[in-house]
């Protein structure tokens, strides 16, 4: 078993990894930037290392600094979360080079599945299901970009092969738009990822978002543990998830399930991982894949009873998975809110100091935060500031608790995006269930 490991994160990803290690009896060392000496997971750390100054760039983004902080605390593994350098494969690189063990999969996987173009190519090799396009980069030619674009049938969406997070692409609908539009991503993707190749797929016009978690060792073993729909989304960033995906049969959950576990096993996938799938007209679309624990996975833990955490940590320690696909059972619904700290309307940015802080309590609720009363949320970070979820033998139970959670949820001093959630909670399209990944923009006139 790893003795220590050093979290290269923050906030509520950094001490749900702490309480992981807790209590698989490891140590953990917190390193922090200046503005975070007070988050919640280095207060309770055996050791803690300030690593540079507020902004990512000098801190959370600096490698030499996190790897100093391993060597002068006889860490033995390093855990990156998700977001900063958790899908970095140079950074993984350099870990296991310099003598500690990643936490998370091989450099050369976190690069294949990194290139969204490498990816779908290794995808369609492997049998999983993509969405029809340019099979690789578009080329120079662009009388052959043209006849392609006819060929897949209009809209396609043009995308940065190293993108992420809504950015670099671009929807088109004719021929009169396209080379623009080729031309405006690739430097978009230059200036953004540092790589200007892009390629080309069928635009699904109302798709939802499905994402299947999978879990696998270093020894060919590889499990999935079925799937979450991520589909209530704001400029590509998810708001609400929940698992399991209305309407998607079983038959489906094994079917698509089984060819992502297949996968892992073909690539040499080692640890966590999620495929990422637009699901329209009873059919699955891979887009990506990504290599690491996700935010969302509470809601997969509520309903498998799988602490992906602690999974993750023991196949990185060299372990055998402890589960065979025969060994998950899905139970019951689960549903995740993202807390944010914005204007719900504006979503303008709130940081400042938590004056109160309550949270939800009651059967079949969890709350992951790291804020407390008295702490200042800072303003240089992404604006989550936690995720509600909460359980229940249906979807309706679960519904009407997590109505229930963001009631008795106190949060003063700072705007937060808690009146959105109820007011999503209490929309007929999502209590209904299957609503697409534009819904909640037009919902709200973006």
């Amino acid at each position: 078993m790893i003795e220590k490991i050093l979290i290269a994160n923050r906030g509520e990803i950094a001490l749900r990894i702490q309480r992981a290690c807790r209590e698989l009896g490891i140590k953990t060392v917190a390193v922090h930037s200046e503005a975070d000496r007070d988050l919640k997971h280095v207060l309770l750390a055996d050791e803690s290392v300030c690593i540079g100054p507020a902004p990512s760039r000098d801190s959370y983004l600096h490698i030499p600094s996190i790897i100093s902080a391993a060597e002068v605390t006889d860490t033995v593994a390093i855990h990156p979360g998700y977001g900063f350098l958790s899908e970095n494969a140079d950074f993984a690189e350099r870990v296991e080079r310099s003598g500690f063990v990643f936490i998370g999969p091989k450099p050369e996987t976190i690069r294949l599945m990194g290139d969204k173009v490498s990816a779908i190519k290794a995808m369609k090799h492997t049998g999983v299901p993509c969405v029809p396009g340019s099979d690789g980069p578009i080329d120079g030619s662009n009388k052959h970009t043209l006849e392609l674009a006819r060929e897949i049938g209009y809209p396609v969406i043009i995308k940065a092969a190293g993108g992420g997070g809504g950015r670099g692409m671009r929807v088109v609908h004719s021929d009169a738009t396209l080379l623009n539009a080729i031309s405006l991503t690739q430097a978009e993707a230059s200036a953004a990822f540092g790589n200007d190749t892009v390629y080309m797929e069928k635009y699904l016009e109302n798709p939802r978002h499905v994402e299947f978690q999978v879990l696998a060792d270093q020894y060919g073993n590889a499990i999935h543990l079925g799937e979450r729909d991520c589909s209530m989304q704001r400029r590509h960033q998810k708001v609400v998830e929940e698992a399991p995906a209305p309407g998607i049969t079983q038959e489906q959950r094994a079917f698509i399930g089984e060819r992502c576990a297949k996968a892992c096993e073909q690539i040499g996938y080692r640890g966590l991982g999620t495929f990422e799938f637009l699901y329209q007209d009873g059919e699955f679309y891979f887009i990506e894949m990504n290599t690491r624990v996700q935010v969302e996975h509470p809601v997969t833990e509520m309903i498998t009873g799988v602490d992906l955490v602690k999974e993750q940590i023991l196949v990185a320690s060299g372990q055998r998975l402890r589960y065979r696909q025969g060994d998950i059972d899905w139970r019951g619904h689960a549903i995740e809110c993202r807390l944010n700290a914005e204007h719900p309307e504006t979503f303008r940015p709130s940081p400042g100091r938590i004056k109160e802080f309550h949270g939800p309590g009651g059967p079949g609720v969890r709350i992951d935060t790291h804020i407390y009363a008295g702490y200042v949320v800072p303003p240089y970070y992404d604006s989550m500031i936690g995720k509600l979820i909460t359980h229940g033998e249906d979807r309706e139970v679960a519904l009407a608790r997590m109505c229930n959670a963001l009631r008795e949820t106190v949060i003063e001093g700072i705007d937060t995006n808690i009146p959105l959630h109820r007011q999503i909670m209490k929309d007929s399209a999502f209590q209904q269930g299957g609503a697409n990944i534009h819904y909640l923009e037009k919902k709200l006139g973006l």
